[in-house]
């Protein structure tokens, strides 16, 4: 009888925007399951304690120090790790779109959190930063609570990334299509900020949706995002009577725009709310896009 530890990959967009956009751990017990039906209860028991007791914590996980942890917009934190003493950790960040776990000491569960500066910022300041959102009762609340200096522990890097290959070269795909939401900007920063040659492209749009513009992080980026070549429109679902842009949500301020792509050059990176992104996927397939051009980060 073996016993196996999975990573399982269900759709991040599911889970908590704190946990932005990773999947979470299972275990699974193929064979054990078939074994136990011929067991007697006190049999079963004794074989689940045996297993429990042998199987290994597979993450290796590092101790590493708070760099800075400050307010980015309501209920949304900065987060700074310093991984300069952990260079194995920094280097294994190698495309926009990955995350890892991270855990605090004495407290059970981890959360999963992208990471939200470019790969390059790991090895130029030995850091990595994080958007954080504080979720009442969860690890995140008292990761937000803590200070510099305070030791947290963080899994390896994981997952695939945005394969940015899927839609190169810019002069075959000169429209890109990007849609975040909430703390889902994460990632889509460290994309923007990575670099797809946004510049030699003719048509690279982000809709950035949130409640209202105090919920908005990023927004002293905005002006770098859009010199760089990107236009930004902000989607707020719940705006003031002063906000004179799109209103409403991501998908619809998307679908009320002119069709001004040509479906073979184009290419879409989603991150977000599930929903936004089940029908903004629909929005483009429905018009032709391929459905391999639509990058996400699981």
């Amino acid at each position: 009888m073996s016993l196996t530890t999975t990573l399982s990959s269900p759709n991040p967009l599911t889970l908590p925007h704190l946990s932005s956009h990773a999947p979470h751990r299972t275990s699974s017990f193929p064979m054990a399951t078939v074994i136990r039906r011929h067991l007697n209860p006190i049999r079963r028991r004794s074989l689940a304690i045996a297993a429990a007791v042998r199987q290994p914590d597979t993450a290796l996980w590092t101790p590493t120090p708070l760099a800075d942890v400050k307010p980015a917009a309501e209920s949304l934190f900065h987060v700074t790790i310093d991984v300069s003493d952990s260079p194995d950790l920094a280097s294994s960040y190698t495309l926009a779109g990955q995350y890892l776990q991270l855990r605090i000491p004495n407290v059970e569960k981890p959360s999963f959190l992208a990471i939200a500066s470019p790969p390059s910022l790991a090895f130029t300041n030995g850091v990595f930063e994080f958007l954080v959102k504080s979720i009442a009762g969860s690890t995140a609340e008292l990761l937000c609570g803590l200070g510099k200096g305070d030791v947290v522990e963080l899994s390896p890097v994981m997952g695939k990334g945005f394969n940015t290959d899927q839609i190169s070269p810019p002069e075959d795909f000169q429209s890109v299509l990007i849609f975040a939401t909430g703390s889902g900007i994460s990632p889509i920063r460290s994309l923007i900020e990575s670099g797809f040659s946004a510049d030699k492209r003719s048509d690279v749009r982000l809709y950035y949706g949130a409640r209202n513009l105090q919920r908005m992080a990023y927004q002293d980026r905005f002006k770098a995002w859009e010199s760089s070549g990107v236009t930004i429109v902000p989607v707020l679902s719940q705006p003031d009577d002063n906000w004179a842009g799109e209103a409403g949500y991501v998908q619809a301020a998307f679908a009320r725009a002119k069709q001004l792509y040509a479906p073979v050059s184009t290419g879409a990176v989603l991150c977000g709310q599930k929903q936004m992104a089940e029908e903004v996927t629909s929005i483009l397939v429905g018009n032709g896009v391929p459905d391999e051009k639509i990058l996400k980060n699981f």
